[in-house]
């Protein structure tokens, strides 16, 4: 470890400042092709899912609330006719890309990546200008910096009941941000401690329109903060690493390696995945398997007397409401997903309407399932038993879910994804030319032509 970076009287790295050194250096030709690949995946998933939860009504009540308090309307609300303050436009246009809760992930730590980021520079594009291929860089630059300081403080900071998508998904903004706008090595420490005093989001919100404001507000002060450096506004600049900083005061544990060592040999941002179902991330291998099992069931789907499942720890913790009464509940209800899976194949956004999670036999199957916790068996593993009432069995191992690191989603997957969540809002001609310019990225030589090319005529 070179000695400029050690914390003498702590014995601490200075993460803050390797951080912020690698950020500020960081040039589009040291990014791998397939990393920058990734990355670009990363946007066409997120787009979509924007637009997919644009007229959500928990975006109505959003708009409804800010757009009195916006300044001059430069950036779009992908998906809407409306625009704000490139501020605003963060805020909103993270919350409508987590709504549906069909976003990315970062599997080792269950960080939605995207929203934080490209929420808030693709705002700030409409109002400054940059490349596509700056974009891109700016976007792998601020998921690699919220996924690494994400590593450093999971599980523990989660376990604590802090949502990690807005904790350390400020810090990607901050990053991304900063990048775009050419931040000097000092601005971006700067950047970065004034992000880690608004890291915040707790987990007791998941089932309610709270939870999407957590990569909304991430992404806002994440802009923000680099603003806010850009102009000489100063902040600690050890604010991650120090005794009262962000990873020592927010978790028990501190993996100070996981930041800093193989940056740009290591690369977190590839990492990332893309939902198959519009709900906890966790609950999917139970949606492949009874999907799964409903094909091989056919007309004797109706006659399941019960079904057993055994599944993550982890599943049980976070998704183990039985009597969900709405959408936004129904996305944290194993339950609910198992029958609906079973009786519908269904684990799209249309599985997850409050329609659906109150329908009768839905309801009625959700009563028949039971769900217990293995703790030996894989985050992306569930085990699942049908009983019929004529007393035969179907079982089904799901060794590893569609959309996990080992069975990742296809492009040709996340476009049929896309497609058919913003052909719901925008239409097909829309949805078309959309996705065309959002694989173009890196061609384009306004990033801000994505987000107007979302707006309905």
């Amino acid at each position: 470890m070179n000695a400029h970076h050690q914390e003498a009287d702590l014995g601490i790295p200075k993460v803050t400042e390797i951080l912020a050194d690698w950020v500020v250096g960081l040039k589009d030709s040291d990014i791998p092709d397939p990393v920058r690949r990734e990355g670009l995946r990363t946007f066409v998933n997120w787009v979509g899912c924007a637009v997919g939860g644009a007229d959500h009504e928990t975006t109505e009540a959003a708009l409804r609330a800010f757009t009195p308090f916006s300044g001059p309307k430069t950036s779009s609300v992908l998906g809407r006719k409306d625009k704000l303050d490139p501020a605003h436009a963060a805020l909103v246009n993270g919350i409508t890309s987590h709504v549906l809760d069909y976003d990315d992930t970062h599997l080792k730590t269950i960080l939605h990546p995207a929203g934080p980021v490209v929420s808030a520079i693709l705002a700030l594009a409409e109002m400054r200008p940059i490349s596509g291929r700056d974009f891109l860089t700016a976007l792998i630059a601020g998921v690699e910096a919220e996924s690494r300081i994400a590593n450093c403080v999971y599980p523990h900071h989660y376990d604590r009941g802090w949502h990690i998508t807005g904790t350390a998904g400020v810090f990607g903004g901050a990053a991304a941000v900063g990048k775009m706008i050419g931040l000097n090595a000092q601005q971006m420490r700067w950047a970065f401690g004034i992000a880690a005093s608004q890291a915040s989001g707790l987990r007791e919100q998941f089932g309610t329109m709270t939870k999407s404001f957590h990569p909304g507000i991430a992404a806002r002060n994440g802009m923000m903060s680099a603003l806010l450096a850009e102009s000489g506004y100063d902040s600690s600049e050890r604010a991650i690493e120090a005794p009262r900083g962000f990873a020592q005061v927010m978790s028990d544990k501190q993996d100070w390696d996981e930041i800093i060592e193989g940056l740009g040999t290591r690369w977190e941002s590839a990492t990332n995945s893309y939902k198959p179902f519009a709900c906890g991330i966790v609950i999917h291998p139970t949606i492949d398997g009874c999907i799964q099992l409903r094909e091989q069931l056919g007309d004797k789907v109706g006659q399941i007397a019960a079904v057993k499942l055994r599944t993550h720890p982890l599943v049980l913790e976070l998704t183990g409401r039985k009597s969900p009464r709405t959408e936004l509940e129904g996305k944290f209800s194993v339950y609910h997903c198992a029958s609906v899976a079973l009786l519908h194949g269904d684990g799209a956004p249309t599985a997850f309407t409050d329609e659906i999670v109150n329908d009768a036999q839905v309801v009625a199957l959700r009563s028949k399932i039971e769900a217990e916790s293995n703790p030996n068996c894989h985050e992306a593993e569930v085990e699942i038993e049908v009983t019929l009432t004529d007393g035969s069995t179907s079982r089904l191992h799901v060794e590893r879910a569609i959309g996990s690191a080992e069975v990742p989603l296809t492009d040709e997957q996340i476009n049929t994804k896309f497609t058919k969540q913003s052909e719901l809002v925008v239409g097909a001609a829309i949805t078309g030319q959309l996705l065309e310019k959002s694989w173009a990225l890196e061609s384009l030589a306004d990033a801000g032509d994505v987000a107007r090319a979302s707006v309905p005529a």
